[in-house]
C-alpha cells in the first residue's frame, strides 16, 4: 500500500486514503492522486472556497496552536482586517496585539 502525501491545500500530515480519495480531516480537503495539483490559483481563498481580500474580516474554524507561543487562536476567533501576503493559502492578521500569520485554509468569510 502506497503512502498518503501531506495534503496539497494545508500541507498536513494528517491524511489518509479512504479506498477512493485521499482525505485531509484537518481542511476537509479531498483529492486523487490522478489529479494534477500544478494548477495554481493566485486567489487567496478560504475554507469554503470564498475569495478574500485585503480589509475582510473572517472567522476561525479550528482552535490554533500558536507555534513558539503558548497562545491558542479559539474556534471562533473573529479576526478584522487581514492583510493578503505573497502566499496565496496565507494571511497577515492582529489578534491580540500580535501580528500572526495564518493559513487561509482555518478561516472562513
Amino acid at each position: 500500500m502506497s503512502e498518503v502525501s501531506n495534503c496539497p491545500k494545508c500541507d498536513m500530515d494528517n491524511t489518509y486514503f479512504d479506498g477512493v480519495i485521499n482525505v485531509c480531516p484537518d481542511c476537509s480537503h479531498e483529492w486523487t492522486d490522478s489529479e494534477e495539483q500544478a494548477v495554481a490559483d493566485d486567489m487567496a481563498r478560504d475554507s469554503n472556497g470564498a475569495e478574500l481580500a485585503d480589509g475582510d474580516a473572517v472567522t476561525v474554524i479550528k482552535d490554533l496552536k500558536v507555534k513558539g507561543s503558548s497562545m491558542v487562536i479559539k474556534r471562533g476567533t473573529k479576526v478584522k482586517s487581514i492583510r493578503l501576503t505573497d502566499n496565496p493559502e496565507e494571511v497577515d492578521c492582529k489578534i491580540d496585539g500580535s501580528s500572526i500569520v495564518l493559513k487561509t485554509c482555518f478561516l472562513k468569510k
